[in-house]
């Protein structure tokens, strides 16, 4: 299973082509879209044999480059590939990014599967790389641990002043920047469920980055593997937005009834697809619009019959 997130959330004419390009070769199959104006962006969840995996991611990219510019944000990005001024033309949304494809991890859903993830995701960073001249970075356990947030820190324009001073250089791909699609992140590694809660006024986004801040890893009352930051809305809805990367030890349930302990929780927002097993006594009445336990669960949208192993 490839999960690819571009930086596009917006245009549905992009998202649609996106879908084509990962679609157009035989062997893969598209599970699911979930695309958000706010964030600016687009979740991709698919699978397919390892080649042709490879061959899809390949083509979303190059597609992305086309339709995607992730450098506009950037003054003088394209002749010197060292941001100055951010280009206020250009807004790319709340979360944090430096490239069109932004990042690509490849998952595998049993420990048997993990050296295969692993071969795979090295395969599709170096065609990136090689093929579309895209700088490719590779995080977690791929690159010792080392973070997404580590590599996004400043954005693009962090990213892209780093790696002119030589402070920091791609694994695959050239040493500057794409003109257009800005670097792309690979990495290899087990399901995490992305989960947003909205919270009720009169919570406000002071509030959302004060309790993401208490409750991820690292935090006062931090859960480990809780990766969250606090973004508005439109219509100033505050949101703490999550990436829970270890699901089987924290269900979805007890990261509501942190953030429950500080503000009203209005709804919450499942990103793609988690394992049946985050769910375990999370409330029936907490409204999660759109999320269908028959398309958005792992082990039903791949027909299996048994919960994914935790691992």
């Amino acid at each position: 299973m490839a999960i690819p997130n571009f930086s596009e959330g917006r245009d549905p004419a992009t998202v649609r082509a996106i879908s084509e390009a990962l679609e157009a070769g035989e062997g893969v199959r598209l599970l699911d879209v979930h695309s958000d104006p706010d964030h600016h962006r687009s979740v991709y969840t698919l699978v397919g044999a390892p080649g042709a995996l490879s061959d899809a991611l390949l083509a979303g990219a190059e597609r992305a480059g086309a339709c995607i510019d992730v450098m506009r944000e950037a003054d003088g990005a394209r002749d010197a590939n060292v941001v100055r001024d951010a280009d206020a033309r250009a807004p790319r949304g709340e979360h944090p990014h430096v490239g069109a494809l932004d990042v690509a991890p490849v998952v595998y859903l049993e420990e048997a599967s993990r050296g295969a993830a692993c071969a795979q995701a090295l395969v599709i960073a170096d065609r990136i790389g090689d093929e579309l001249q895209i700088p490719v970075f590779l995080y977690g356990e791929l690159a010792g641990g080392r973070t997404r947030a580590q590599l996004r820190s400043g954005g693009v324009a962090g990213l892209a002043g780093r790696m002119a001073t030589g402070e920091i250089a791609p694994d695959f791909g050239p040493a500057r920047l794409h003109p257009t699609a800005g670097a792309t992140l690979v990495g290899a590694r087990a399901p995490l469920v992305a989960f947003n809660l909205q919270l009720a006024p009169p919570a406000d986004i002071a509030d959302a980055r004060r309790i993401a801040a208490l409750i991820r890893e690292g935090g006062p009352e931090g859960l480990p593997g809780v990766r969250a930051i606090g973004v508005r809305l439109t219509g100033e809805v505050a949101q703490v937005s999550m990436n829970v990367e270890r699901p089987f030890e924290v269900p979805l349930a007890l990261v509501l009834e942190r953030v429950r302990a500080h503000a009203p929780v209005a709804s919450a927002e499942l990103v793609g697809l988690a394992p049946r097993a985050a769910f375990a006594g999370f409330p029936e009445n907490v409204p999660m619009p759109g999320f269908d336990p028959a398309a958005h669960l792992i082990e039903s949208a791949l027909g299996r019959r048994s919960d994914i192993a935790p691992t």
